[in-house]
């Protein structure tokens, strides 16, 4: 199949980005969305050309590294990550459109590589537990219920891909704070530092300049782990409870 690859071109954090244009034939409907654009890389390199830079390390849909606005849509068409979209999910003749995730809090380093180390400041501030160092305890010495644990381990899914801000029209990363505040928050481990994680995260998230959340649920429709949206409940009942307890 053919396609022509619409590309965000930015040659640094400071310079001006465009939009630049390229053919690209003979592409396989069974490559990853990822190995499309390493075929165009080794052409442009044959070329003499700047390849495209963009971030990939797992390409199996487990580190979220390979973001990507395409055709408007975070991720793409399907509902999964970049590198586990294939190549059949277009048309011979198709127009792509490839853009990084466009946020504040995301600046472009280059091409469609962005700064995603907001994300990491929101965890430091307030995604740990305290507990005591030396032998690890038995597995069962700290009962959790199953629906608690059932729904931590539907929160730690989350891959902090950013796909969640890049879908949001005001760029909130509430979904995503949101799972890490759930996601300790249903433990027994979780609940010393309960009221201050969730504080010290919404506060940080703020700072970063990441944008409100209006209940639109974008997010979540992007999120290719299947975050659900009610993770925003859980982080706003625990946030109106530690304004209290304050």
């Amino acid at each position: 199949m053919k396609v022509t690859l619409k590309i965000w071109r930015q040659d640094g954090p400071q310079d001006e980005g465009r939009m630049q244009t390229y053919a690209l034939e003979s592409v396989s409907e069974d490559m990853s969305f990822l190995e499309m654009l390493d075929v165009l890389n080794e052409e442009l390199t044959a070329r003499g050309e700047e390849p495209v830079a963009f971030d990939s390390d797992c390409r199996e849909g487990i580190c979220g590294m390979c973001g990507l606005v395409i055709n408007g849509e975070a991720h793409g068409p399907e509902r999964t990550t970049t590198c586990q979209l294939h190549m059949r999910s277009f048309k011979d003749g198709d127009e792509i459109t490839i853009e990084p995730w466009r946020a504040d809090a995301f600046p472009v380093i280059r091409d469609l590589v962005v700064d995603r180390s907001a994300f990491d400041r929101i965890v430091a501030a307030g995604g740990y537990i305290s507990v005591n160092t030396g032998a690890a305890p038995d597995a069962h010495a700290t009962p959790v219920p199953k629906e608690n644990a059932d729904r931590a381990f539907m929160a730690a899914e989350c891959i902090s891909c950013g796909a969640c801000v890049a879908a949001c029209p005001n760029a909130s990363a509430m979904l995503f704070t949101g799972s890490k505040v759930t996601h300790l928050g249903e433990l027994p481990q979780g609940q010393p530092e309960r009221y201050a994680r969730v504080l010290q995260m919404v506060d940080q998230h703020d700072a970063e300049g990441f944008g409100g959340c209006t209940n639109l649920g974008e997010c979540s429709n992007a999120c290719p782990k299947g975050i659900p949206l009610n993770v925003i409940s859980q982080l706003n009942r625990d946030l109106n409870a530690a304004h209290r307890h304050r």
